[in-house]
């Protein structure tokens, strides 16, 4: 899995960031992209980056403020283009369907798939064999969602060594025995596939906050996550300034990220009063309270535990 940042500024975009929107990449695992946010001109964003809209499998709007979704109906759009037609679902708190349809009826899109459309409140919001997906309410003025990613445990490998040690031969049956099957042998024996099945694999899990201020449904949220995306819209010192406009600092974030007991946390949604070198400024600042520490820029491509 990977993160590709597509957008990474706060509020309107300037020279050296788009407005924010990020992509989670899981090919090998389910040969699925899922996108959280799209501020305009995401699309174009796309075609910068290896993403490709076809494979597009879900959504996930953190509020409903403009530069995290004005690029909904272009995108939309161009996927139908792009050889889009499975289904797509869309996350958001109340108001995304409304604004999703209206802007396709008013300018007469016609899409190539069908929109599944799940208007969210706090809780798990999206389970299968391979993912759950919780969702809970951060402090932003406007409803403004953080959402919890959780790679479910997958199965330990099968232990080729071990089973040729004990005279068994590698073919068919070694599928049976991956699956934790019991086999009778040419030979008569009687093995139990549990017994050659090495300890589970944990799975990541990534947490990626909507805009917010401190707020106690944070520590949840991002618990032993193995990476934790929060926005750092202003320095250590504006810290009066974030609460009155509903925002984070960089130290906020990194003391979030240390409480939490995070891996890596990575800092997003930049105020365009901040240019390249002070960005660096604010990696440095809240280096001093969690090392582990990025910052991200417009198409950045960070790996899921790495």
């Amino acid at each position: 899995m990977e993160l590709v940042f597509l957008g990474t500024g706060a509020g309107v975009p300037s020279r050296g960031r788009n407005v924010t929107s990020i992509a989670l990449s899981m090919l090998n695992e389910r040969n699925a992209i899922w996108l959280f946010d799209c501020g305009e001109a995401t699309q174009h964003q796309v075609l910068r980056s290896h993403i490709k809209l076809s494979k597009l499998e879900k959504i996930f709007i953190t509020h409903m403020h403009g530069d995290h979704i004005f690029g909904l109906p272009g995108l939309l759009s161009s996927r139908s283009f792009q050889g889009g037609d499975s289904d797509l679902t869309i996350y958001g708190p109340a108001g995304i369907a409304e604004y999703v349809e209206t802007s396709l009826r008013l300018s007469g899109t016609r899409l190539t798939y069908k929109i599944n459309f799940e208007e969210i409140e706090p809780g798990v919001i999206f389970e299968d064999e391979m993912f759950l997906v919780t969702a809970d309410d951060l402090d932003h003025g406007v409803r403004s969602f953080g959402y919890r990613i959780v790679e479910k445990d997958k199965q330990g490998a099968l232990n080729a060594e071990k089973l040729k040690a004990d005279g068994v031969e590698a073919g068919p049956v070694f599928q049976k025995l991956k699956n934790g099957e019991i086999v009778t042998l040419a030979d008569g024996r009687v093995i139990d596939g549990k017994n050659y099945i090495g300890e589970p694999q944990k799975g990541k899990i990534i947490s990626i906050f909507g805009d917010t201020k401190e707020t106690i449904s944070e520590l949840e949220l991002a618990m032993n996550a193995d990476i934790l995306v929060h926005e750092a819209t202003f320095e250590g010192d504006k810290a009066k300034m974030a609460g009155e406009y509903m925002h984070s600092t960089t130290l906020q974030a990194a003391n979030l990220a240390k409480a939490a007991n995070v891996k890596k946390l990575i800092l997003t949604h930049i105020s365009s009063r901040y240019d390249r070198d002070a960005s660096k400024e604010l990696l440095i600042e809240a280096k001093t309270v969690f090392e582990n520490t990025e910052i991200a820029y417009d198409l950045a491509v960070f790996q899921v535990g790495e």
